[in-house]
């Protein structure tokens, strides 16, 4: 069975999975931002709802991802977006590798394809649900279970319902916003989820490390009062690595330059005249930016590296050695635990009341060394900056610290996946999302629309436009890369990382666009046929 007879096979099958009806025609504006607002509200409405017998034991595996992943840890959003994203990765490296040989710009195969993602999310659901259910990071609440009188397992299997249904919730409150709303819901739930962040990083007074308010503002005001920091010692070393790193400054500092670089690259763009065949004198430009493929293909990248860092974790938990050590301070017995795996070692910590025995919190496993180490994404610059890597973990399990060397390999690593890596997914993105070279010039020329100079077939406007898509796609990639990883190495306010913000920034600047374009429509109906409406 050759490779369209088996998607075609499948084609009843994906057709047959609940979806949301497409509209019928042209969607008035209001109408559309009445559904975008009515499904934000719902996100946040969702993202508050506590999963039932959880315990405050569990662990975030995905914490340092949250932020683009748009979930929200103990709540029915768990999952966020994890599994549209996983299940977009794996069909795109199929199909750009030409593993997979659909032809997207045929209908039929768009559709199965389409269809085959939506199958494969339901899958991904399950997939990244089971393991941390399973694997001991998502805990039953024993007091629960001994009060209805019902066992653990069943507890857990609870949990693990109610984290696949908020895994269905937001697969189709994305395809509602997709169909009926302004951009996307994967683009609106990350832009909701990082500006959460972003606030509670600058004005949560809520105390953090050392008794410290978390937020930049409360945190200086802090620093102030309990005289934390004097002038004898404000231009020292120390004092100015105190200022720059606990204080805030540089995680500041570095979101404002790097909100300003996103708005200048998305400005970037390569303009071709368009001229209408029909009408004389109706003229336009078609814009090929310097982040052609958007950001979105970053989400890809950490994705990918999340769920390798998932893998490696459960492997070497379930494989591998495992060393657990116990230190008691005051009130506080932190027990490390550390897993050596045959590609890498991992350390996770949990705290409990050295009275009582109660629970007090849990971090997830992190990569400290081996190949996961590597593959480990950057968060700021706790991660590389000599002498400010936790080591409390790797001391009290007895393991040797992370050398200058590794250190230095992590990075260049980490930039390596990221500039790459972006530059295969954007390529990849163009491909699969319809914004290539012959879709482009196909789409084009069914407007009605021509290039001066050239003849009115879309063979003609294809090899115009093969000359500038792929560089553009290329170089927007390194580009968004290397804007990535300048943010991960100096961190953001509210830790949403680099990925987190450039993606926050540039979905806002696109929708700000896209509003435009949806005014542009309803003023010129003509206009209609061009941006794909119907």
């Amino acid at each position: 069975m050759n490779q369209h007879t088996f998607f075609y096979a499948i084609e009843p099958l994906v057709r047959r999975l609940p979806a949301v009806i497409r509209p019928i025609g042209h969607v008035h504006f209001k109408r559309k931002l009445s559904w975008t607002l009515a499904i934000l509200l719902l996100y946040f409405i969702l993202g508050n709802v506590p999963l039932f017998g959880l315990s405050s034991a569990s662990v975030d595996f995905f914490s340092a991802y949250r932020a683009f992943f748009a979930g929200s840890f103990g709540s029915l959003l768990l999952l966020g977006i994890g599994p549209i994203v996983t299940a977009s990765i794996i069909l795109q490296l199929l199909v750009g590798a030409q593993i997979i040989k659909l032809n997207l710009s045929d209908p039929r195969d768009q559709a199965v394809f389409q269809g085959t993602q939506k199958a494969l999310v339901f899958i991904m659901i399950v997939v990244e649900a089971l393991p941390q259910v399973m694997g001991g990071y998502l805990l039953p609440d024993t007091a629960l279970a001994n009060s209805l009188g019902v066992s653990l397992a069943f507890i857990s299997f609870l949990i693990f319902l109610q984290v696949c249904l908020g895994g269905v919730f937001i697969l189709y409150m994305d395809e509602v916003v997709s169909k009926w709303g302004v951009g996307s819901g994967v683009s609106l739930f990350i832009v909701a989820g990082v500006s959460q962040q972003l606030i509670n990083g600058l004005i949560n007074p809520a105390a953090g490390d050392a008794g410290i308010s978390v937020g930049i503002i409360p945190r200086w005001i802090d620093i102030i009062r309990l005289n934390l920091i004097t002038l004898s010692t404000l231009f020292t070393a120390e004092g100015i690595r105190y200022i720059m790193i606990a204080g805030g400054i540089l995680a500041l500092i570095s979101t404002v330059i790097i909100i300003l670089l996103v708005i200048f690259v998305e400005s970037t763009r390569i303009e071709i005249p368009l001229a209408h065949s029909r009408v004389r004198g109706a003229r336009g430009r078609f814009p090929v930016k310097l982040v052609y493929a958007s950001v979105l293909p970053m989400i890809l990248v950490r994705a990918l590296q999340a769920n390798i860092q998932m893998f490696g974790s459960l492997m070497a938990s379930r494989l591998g050695t495992v060393t657990t050590s116990t230190v008691t301070s005051g009130d506080v017995t932190n027990m490390y635990t550390g897993y050596s795996g045959l590609l890498g070692n991992f350390t996770s910590t949990a705290t409990y009341n050295a009275l009582t025995g109660e629970p007090l919190g849990a971090s997830s496993p992190q990569a400290v060394s081996g190949l996961y180490y590597y593959l480990s994404p950057i968060n700021g610059p706790t991660d590389w900056l000599p002498g400010m890597q936790t080591t409390s973990a790797m001391t009290a399990l007895g393991w040797p610290a992370t050398a200058n060397w590794e250190i230095f390999m992590h990075v260049f690593i980490d930039a390596s996946v990221l500039i790459i890596g972006g530059v295969i997914f954007a390529l990849f993105w163009i491909e699969t999302t319809g914004m290539g070279a012959k879709s482009v010039s196909e789409k084009i020329h069914r407007s009605g629309l021509q290039i001066p100079g050239y003849r009115r077939n879309p063979a003609s406007i294809e090899r115009l436009m093969e000359r500038y898509i792929p560089k553009v796609t290329v170089i927007g990639g390194v580009v968004i890369g290397g804007l990535t990883l300048i943010a991960s190495l100096l961190g953001t306010v509210g830790g949403v990382g680099g990925t987190g913000l450039l993606l926050t920034v540039s979905i806002v600047y696109r929708l700000y666009e896209q509003i435009a374009s949806e005014q542009i429509q309803e003023m010129y109906p003509m206009m209609q046929r061009f941006f794909g409406a119907e």
